[in-house]
C-alpha cells in the first residue's frame, strides 16, 4: 500500500504528470512518468481505472494490484538522481483478464520504458 504522501490525488497533479511526462504503453497499461526537479522527495503515483475495465469490483481489484506493484517498484531504486518521480498508471480493459504476474511484468516494463523515454527526451533537450 502506498502512503498518502506518495499518492497523486489532485487533477492538477494528474494533468501535469500526463502532459509533461513521457508515455509508454502495452496491451494492459499506459504509464506516464515525469521526473520533478525537486530532489529529496518521495516518488508519487496515481492510478486511472475507467469503467471500460469492468464493474466496480473488477476496477477495485485492478487498482489494488497496481498499487502493490508500484509500491514494490518504489521500494527498489528507480535510478532517478535528477529528482523525484511522478507516475500515472492508466489501466486498459485487457488488464482485467490477466493474472497478477502478467500485470506486474507489463506494468514494470511500462514504468521503466516511460522513465527511459523521459530521460532520453530530457538529454536531447539539454544538448
Amino acid at each position: 500500500m502506498l502512503p498518502q504522501h506518495q499518492r497523486i490525488r489532485t487533477a492538477a497533479q494528474f494533468f501535469d504528470t500526463q502532459r509533461s511526462g513521457s508515455r509508454f504503453g502495452n496491451r494492459n497499461v499506459v504509464v506516464s512518468a515525469n521526473i520533478r526537479p525537486v530532489a529529496g522527495q518521495d516518488p508519487r503515483a496515481g492510478f486511472i481505472v475507467s469503467k471500460a475495465v469492468g464493474n466496480a469490483v473488477t476496477r477495485n481489484k485492478i487498482k489494488r494490484r497496481l498499487r502493490a506493484i508500484v509500491a514494490d517498484l518504489f521500494k527498489s531504486d528507480l535510478d532517478t538522481h535528477q529528482g523525484s518521480v511522478d507516475v500515472v498508471v492508466r489501466a486498459l480493459p485487457a488488464s482485467a483478464s490477466v493474472d497478477f504476474d502478467e500485470l506486474q511484468a507489463s506494468t514494470t516494463q511500462a514504468v521503466y520504458g516511460a522513465l527511459r523515454k523521459f530521460k532520453r527526451r530530457d538529454e536531447q533537450q539539454g544538448a
